[in-house]
């Protein structure tokens, strides 16, 4: 049942990351709201990657990030991060699928460098907090980063302030 709820909520998420990408135009690519902030571009690309964090998460007791491999693309068109998203996305919904409930409470830890970078936590543990949730807050920033160079947010959960009060 835990993996089925897992799903479900992917799906349903994924889908609203989906309409989040596409709503990215080109001419927004190259904003950056800080100097310390990553650009459109940079932001969106991390988001399409943490998809490809699933598979190493849901099948492997340790994400070594020393042999992790990026799925690198010309970021300067938002149409080759969105096809980095759905490629990320079918390996990610093949992961959950073929998951078990029992391997939900194995521990799970991430490394780098030799060094243990997370500690061991309980698998359903990270999938909430390193993948479904590090979405989300991404997501939060990409909306803001939208409404900041004066394009439109798609809804997602109801009407967004651009369709409720105009």
């Amino acid at each position: 049942m835990l993996v089925k709820s897992l799903l479900g909520e992917f799906l349903h998420e994924a889908e609203n990351t989906r309409k989040l990408l596409n709503a990215i135009p080109n001419s927004a690519l190259d904003f950056i709201p800080s100097a310390h902030s990553w650009t459109t571009a940079q932001l969106a690309s991390h988001i399409a990657e943490i998809y490809d964090w699933y598979p190493g998460t849901f099948h492997g007791n340790e994400f070594n990030m020393d042999t992790y491999k990026h799925d690198e693309v010309d970021i300067s068109d938002i149409e080759n991060i969105i096809g980095k998203f759905e490629r990320a996305f079918n390996r990610a919904k093949e992961s959950i699928e073929s998951a078990t409930n029992e391997s939900m409470f194995e521990d799970w830890k991430m490394t780098a460098g030799g060094k243990t970078v997370l500690q061991p936590m309980p698998r359903i543990q990270v999938i909430r907090g390193f993948l479904m949730n590090h979405i989300y807050h991404h997501r939060g920033e990409m909306i803001v980063y939208l409404r900041s160079t004066g394009n439109k947010v798609p809804s997602m959960y109801g009407p967004v302030y651009e369709d409720s009060f105009r």
